[in-house]
């Protein structure tokens, strides 16, 4: 159903605003959310990573060190703007085998702005693809969507 969404939000953009459709379809991404992802990916050296578009790109807003909690992490996320963000999320399996899954979160809350809205949903599936070695993804619009039961029913 997301991408149905996504695709109904592009769509609107196209017939509301085209000038807003071409900056969203060619949101750049900064070099430096690249970068991060791969150190969280290879080297974990933080637990999250949020990132916002400012500016026509989509930029690093914070770096979660690797000790911070996933209350840290949910404590960043803007309760009235949209933000994307990526989570490392260490688990054990029934087994008791330490694993981790590396969580993409599109963050949009009811409360943002419908443009704000529409500008995240059109350039998500882009910037996911910048990301490679997404594990899961969560797109929520309330802290609910996105709480600790939801990452562990996600990673089995």
């Amino acid at each position: 159903m997301a991408c149905n969404f996504c695709h109904s939000v592009t769509t609107f953009i196209n017939l509301w605003d085209p000038s807003v459709a071409n900056a969203a379809s060619g949101m750049a991404v900064h070099d430096d959310c690249k970068l991060k992802f791969m150190e969280l990916k290879t080297k974990r050296t933080h637990r999250f990573i949020v990132f916002k578009i400012e500016e026509k790109q989509i930029i690093v807003e914070k770096l979660g060190e690797p000790t911070e909690t996933y209350d840290d992490f949910t404590a960043s996320l803007p309760a009235e703007e949209c933000r994307y963000a990526v989570y490392d999320f260490d688990f054990l399996t029934e087994e008791n085998v330490p694993k981790s899954r590396i969580f993409f979160i599109a963050w949009s809350p009811d409360t943002a702005r419908v443009r704000s809205k529409m500008i995240y949903a059109s350039s998500k599936d882009r910037f996911k693809r910048e990301l490679d070695g997404i594990q899961v993804e969560l797109q929520a619009t309330d802290p609910t969507e996105m709480g600790l039961d939801v990452f562990k029913s996600r990673v089995n």
